[in-house]
């Protein structure tokens, strides 16, 4: 954009970038000589591709390991549109994980982080970064990258608190994962930043059960917002998300996609998508209504960069839903 600094971006994504090796059954049964396929993903790439396929100048900021994937990773993110000039890199092993096809949003994950790169994130790279975040438009993180290490935690808080404090948005995902980290852990963290956020995308009954002691999304939602979150998404299975704005909290109904292949990566497409629309300048509600549309589309492929769909795809999806209205008023849940 004409008379803007070299250094702004439009979306920032704090986190870590995985090795993912895809496969071919459930987990519980593979045995020697079942098929899999290797690429790159984490709640980071994923949400950085879909900010980068909405139309959002998108940048990585992360730590990636000097082994012998770490240029093929880097690689993939540019082909998604994601500028890695700004990626660290670290004399440590690169992150991965093994999953299967995972059509409803049920984990069966296997990761493999002790000591990897994108464990070693901390204030110092935050500090290096303060030019890029103070003058971005969105920081998006997460719970994720707050979890893989006591300096990732910091950089996520320090990260978070430059954005909103330069007068960005930051979009937090808690993405709770009880194998990465404590329920006290992830709590204290939730509170401290969701002051900070514009938008906190959660889901129930995972996040919410775990992170605010409920299983209803709306109570979900308000909980969340007393936390001082100005804007919650509360997703609740694949057909339908929770928007509450503070105005009122309203179920919104997801674009069914017929030909579902894997949910992997799904809900950080709907973040990504969101967050890129809000800062490009459209309206909450019609940037919700492109994220729900990308979620959709993206569960059409394999692994969480499988599928990242054009805008052009999205906005087509978008357009073809029936209008749903304002956010019908709430009594504040308890």
């Amino acid at each position: 954009m004409p008379g803007r600094p070299a250094t702004h971006y439009d979306v920032l994504v704090l986190g870590e970038v995985l090795v993912e090796i895809h496969a071919a059954t459930a987990l519980r049964e593979v045995t020697d000589g079942t098929p899999a396929r290797i690429s790159y993903s984490g709640d980071a790439l994923n949400a950085a591709a879909a900010a980068a396929a909405a139309g959002a100048r998108t940048a990585l900021l992360a730590v990636v390991g000097d082994d012998e994937l770490g240029v093929p990773l880097l690689r993939r993110a540019a082909e998604l549109g994601v500028d890695v000039s700004h990626v660290r890199r670290a004399p440590h092993p690169n992150g991965a994980y093994l999953l299967c096809a995972d059509t409803d949003g049920d984990r069966e994950f296997v990761y493999w982080r002790t000591r990897s790169a994108g464990s070693t994130l901390g204030p110092g790279h935050i500090a290096s970064w303060r030019e890029l975040l103070t003058g971005c438009g969105a920081l998006i993180t997460s719970g994720i990258t707050g979890a893989l290490s006591p300096s990732s935690r910091d950089a996520v808080l320090a990260a978070a608190h430059l954005v909103h404090g330069a007068g960005g948005h930051v979009t937090y995902d808690p993405n709770f994962r009880a194998r990465l980290t404590g329920r006290a852990e992830a709590r204290e963290l939730l509170a401290r930043i969701a002051p900070l956020t514009g938008l906190l995308k959660t889901s129930c009954p995972a996040d919410a059960r775990a992170l605010v002691d409920t299983a209803d999304p709306c109570a979900a939602a308000a909980r969340c917002r007393a936390l001082g979150a100005r804007t919650v998404v509360v997703t609740s299975g694949a057909d339908r998300l929770l928007l509450d704005d503070g105005t009122g909290a309203v179920y919104l109904p997801v674009p069914v996609n017929p030909e579902p292949v894997d949910a992997t990566g799904a809900g950080d497409c709907f973040t990504g998508t969101t967050t890129a629309r809000l800062t490009l300048g459209d309206t909450l509600a019609d940037a919700v209504a492109y994220g729900m549309a990308a979620a959709s589309l993206s569960v059409s492929g394999r692994g969480g960069t499988g599928r990242v769909p054009a805008f052009s795809e999205t906005a087509a999806l978008a357009a073809a839903r029936q209008p749903t209205g304002a956010p019908r008023p709430r009594s504040p849940a308890p």
